[in-house]
């Protein structure tokens, strides 16, 4: 299996805090990666610093075979990093005073340099993939929460990246739209393209990850597919998160 990612040494602190602690991690061509772990466990940090968002304190980030060390790196580098990834934010970061078509124009136009028709056809054919095309000449405000998150992930689809980077991509949408979205992610999956999910959503990733990573303590503490991670934890850590994510009432 080609790598697509690989992630070596990988330490960050935040002032006195050691968030990641010499994570390592090699994610193939295609794979979907969902990587599990309670609040605190670095996994939106370790996300970070794939594409330099926060950049690694130490360790060497690789994707698509270009790679970039967190210690000694130049800017143009970052750029390039950066071009071969995108990501899907929490809490959507949509441009408020552009209109959805607007948005997912945007990466085209100012990074790929693209005309404004052209992009404006691309955007419009992703757009219906997503199922907003009735919905591309409104707002952010004028759409729920889920609708936001897909126009979100056709901006990160339109970039044709190599792999693209989900941070907790539903725990900020009420729960009647949570499906919607990870419907959406489904899809996105079944194109081929690479993918590494930060999420909480344990059914999603029984149902779509080729792997299944748990994170505690800014370490991976268990790796596998998701039949052995999800139904047969070996590591006491991840059994605690599962029994309290499953079965949150439980003692």
């Amino acid at each position: 299996m080609t790598e697509m990612v690989e992630l070596k040494n990988i330490h960050k602190s935040f002032g006195s805090n050691h968030i990641l602690k010499g994570v390592n991690m090699s994610i193939g061509k295609g794979e979907v990666v969902v990587i599990l772990g309670p609040s605190g466990s670095g996994k939106t940090t370790l996300l970070r610093t794939i594409n330099f968002l926060d950049a690694a304190d130490e360790g060497t980030i690789s994707v698509s075979g270009f790679e970039v060390d967190a210690k000694k790196h130049s800017k143009s580098q970052v750029i390039e990093l950066r071009r071969k990834t995108a990501m899907v934010f929490q809490n959507y970061n949509l441009f408020a005073n552009k209109t959805i078509l607007e948005n997912v124009m945007e990466g085209l136009v100012t990074v790929k340099k693209f005309k404004k028709s052209d992009a404006k056809e691309m955007s419009l054919e992703i757009l219906k993939k997503v199922g907003l095309e009735q919905r591309c000449d409104f707002y952010p405000a004028q759409l729920s929460g889920g609708q936001q998150q897909r126009a979100g992930i056709a901006r990160a689809l339109i970039l044709d990246p190599d792999v693209i980077l989900f941070d907790e991509p539903t725990s900020a949408l009420d729960p009647e739209l949570v499906g919607e979205v990870l419907n959406t992610i489904k899809a996105v999956a079944q194109t081929g393209i690479t993918m590494i999910v930060v999420t909480h959503e344990i059914a999603f990733a029984r149902e779509v990850a080729s792997r299944v990573v748990f994170m505690e303590g800014g370490v991976v503490v268990e790796e596998g597919k998701p039949e052995e991670i999800l139904v047969a934890p070996k590591h006491p850590s991840t059994q605690r998160f599962l029994k309290r994510i499953t079965n949150p009432n439980a003692e």
